[in-house]
């Protein structure tokens, strides 16, 4: 990044007490949403083997569809903590309805293209004829919470760049309450099967729209900003929005290409695969939320025009994604005794397992750095510059790992590949931050 001096021990505590305070809720934030998709399963399950089938396939279909709209928190974080940074929260939370609408917008568009393609895409994803019925019945009823769903992610968004990630917290942790009670009471206690927990789900979903509405609509009429839609400012939200849906749309690529290739080693490297994406998921979370703190605090700086503080808090946040890093491989190393029986007793598994994972844990300081540059450059709004990186990243990534079946090496090859695909884009965002070119001050970019 910039050379810039380095900042006063009070600097950096000043730096420390605003990354915790804002990474720590968003971390438990981050871990409530996945729990939604295990409390259905936990309850689906005990309904019988196709209902559960049916289920992992609609969710997966559920979830790659949501997690593509991802820049509408993203986006919406930077623009408002941009505002927020130059004193204007009125024009701040006008700029989170304008990412709202845009959330409900997509929304209907979702809705519109899954409720008559649900047959198709459930057969895509190769369910059996017995798994088929309770895939689509599942996916059906739970698009109709789609909106709500992007709603959430914008909403989340526009508290984050207010610089506020309790609230989120609070929502995840009742929206995960509310699901479980009404997937009980739906599933079992209503006898709508499977069905139930669509709609157990869609009603949480729904009701944590509701609360993050109510919160950015008194925000709103607090500061006297207007909730009516806006053309424009809907349209700047899409155009922000764009690159960083390329950025993940490309991301997205990797792991498929990464899974794909996988499924073509055999069984048994699928299956420790998986294992293996599950804790990089989790450890994920930890460095997201790091990045998280630093999309709000790099994009109040800006809209500040403090360089100076935006330097600086790039740096102290670079520090503790490095730190983080070295403790998570650590911790995976240390770990793998206890991790791995918990996922599989056979052998096989565990054998091609442990050596990609030993890959994983040195890899985690790489992560680290790049989970924070590339949230620094998100709340600078440098998304032009996410995507071209990200797709450079693809290029060099999907030879690569493609000839992992052809050259040998087996899973372990290919994690190494993904620890490439890693290095490639530590380079590409640590040239950016280096620049400085990224440092672009004001209210909007």
């Amino acid at each position: 990044m910039t050379q810039a001096p380095a900042p006063s021990r009070t600097g950096r505590r000043r730096h420390d007490r605003e990354i915790v305070a804002l990474a720590l809720p968003a971390f438990g934030a981050l871990v409530a949403e996945p729990l939604f998709v295990m409390v259905d399963s936990a309850i689906v399950g005990h309904l019988g083997t196709r209902e559960l089938a049916g289920l992992g396939i609609a969710a997966a279909l559920l979830t790659t569809a949501v997690s593509i709209f991802v820049f509408l928190a993203y986006a919406t974080t930077a623009a408002v903590a941009r505002r927020v940074g130059a004193g204007d929260l009125r024009a701040a939370i006008r700029q989170g309805m304008d990412g709202i609408w845009l959330a409900l917008l997509l929304g209907a568009v979702v809705i519109a293209g899954t409720l008559p393609s649900a047959p198709w895409l459930v057969e895509v994803f190769g369910a059996s004829d017995t798994a088929a019925p309770s895939a689509i019945t599942y996916l059906r009823i739970s698009s109709l919470g789609i909106p709500a769903m992007l709603v959430v992610l914008a909403a989340t968004g526009v508290l984050r760049g207010l610089q506020d990630t309790k609230t989120p917290l609070y929502v995840a942790i009742g929206g995960f309450g509310a699901n479980a009670v009404l997937n009980l009471v739906l599933v079992y206690g209503v006898g709508l099967g499977i069905a139930g927990s669509a709609w157990g789900t869609v009603i949480a979903q729904c009701a944590m729209a509701a609360v993050y509405l109510f919160v950015v609509v008194r925000g709103a009429r607090r500061h006297g900003a207007s909730l009516r839609p806006d053309a424009a400012g809907i349209r700047a939200s899409a155009q922000a929005g764009v690159p960083l849906l390329v950025r993940t749309l490309s991301l997205r690529a990797v792991l498929m290409i990464a899974t794909a290739v996988a499924a073509r080693l055999g069984d048994i490297d699928i299956a420790a695969h998986q294992i293996i994406l599950s804790l990089w998921s989790l450890t994920a979370f930890a460095l997201d939320a790091i990045a998280i703190a630093g999309q709000a605090i790099i994009g109040r700086y800006l809209g500040a025009g403090d360089t100076k503080g935006a330097r600086e808090a790039c740096r102290r946040m670079v520090q503790w994604g490095l730190v983080s890093g070295i403790l998570l491989g650590v911790l995976i190393v240390a770990a793998r005794p206890l991790f791995i029986p918990l996922f599989t007793g056979d052998q096989g598994v565990r054998d091609t397992l442990l050596p990609a994972l030993l890959v994983v844990a040195v890899v985690q300081p790489v992560a680290g750095i790049v989970f924070i540059l590339d949230g620094v450059l998100m709340g600078a709004g440098d998304g032009p510059y996410l995507a071209r990186a990200m797709l450079v990243t693809l290029a060099v990534f999907a030879p690569v790992a493609l000839l992992v079946p052809t050259v040998g090496g087996g899973l372990t090859a290919l994690w190494w590949a993904m620890g490439l695909m890693m290095a490639v884009r530590l380079v590409t965002l640590w040239v950016r931050t280096r620049s400085g070119r990224w440092l672009v001050t004001g209210a909007s970019r």
